[in-house]
């Protein structure tokens, strides 16, 4: 399994949110949803120069919405099937609009059912703490689809007037 280290600046998403109390459809139920009504929000996705969708992403946070990883063994928390969108972007009735901050990443390409408890063992052997909730990446152009594990939050530099 190859790992990478990566920061991202924060990413704003637009999508369908639910609870992994919503039962154990409620994932695919999501996306479901999601592509369904995907002309609803087209236009507040971002788009790279060659017309194709910037990301896609199956977002992850504990139910306070803090981005902290999901708790009961990582069983319980809320879902965003979303699409990368605009900074601005205003979420329509009936989506939701979540902002997750800048971190660094431990990124690993999806290659098995396994991929994630890989990296839970990586971590752990590495004493690594996970920071936040593991993000799962999908690249539109080639489909390939990442988890990212985040290692440190980024903190948003601070300007200063003057």
């Amino acid at each position: 399994m190859e790992t990478t280290r990566i920061t991202l600046p924060k990413i704003t998403l637009i999508g369908k949110c639910g609870s992994s109390k919503d039962g154990k459809d409620f994932v695919r139920d999501l996306w479901t949803e999601l592509n369904k009504n995907f002309s609803e929000i087209s236009y507040l996705a971002k788009w790279d120069e060659s017309g194709a969708l910037k990301g896609l992403w199956g977002a992850m946070s504990d139910e306070s919405l803090s981005f902290k990883p999901w708790e009961g063994g990582y069983e319980n928390g809320l879902y965003l099937a979303g699409v990368e969108a605009v900074d601005d972007a205003v979420a329509p009735s009936g989506w939701t609009k979540w902002e997750i901050p800048s971190f660094e990443y431990i990124k690993a390409k999806v290659e098995s059912t396994e991929t994630f408890k890989e990296l839970i063992g990586y971590l752990i052997a590495n004493k690594i703490n996970l920071v936040g909730s593991v993000q799962n990446f999908t690249n539109p152009k080639t489909n390939e689809n990442f988890l990212m594990f985040p290692i440190r939050k980024v903190e948003e530099e601070k300007q200063q007037k003057g």
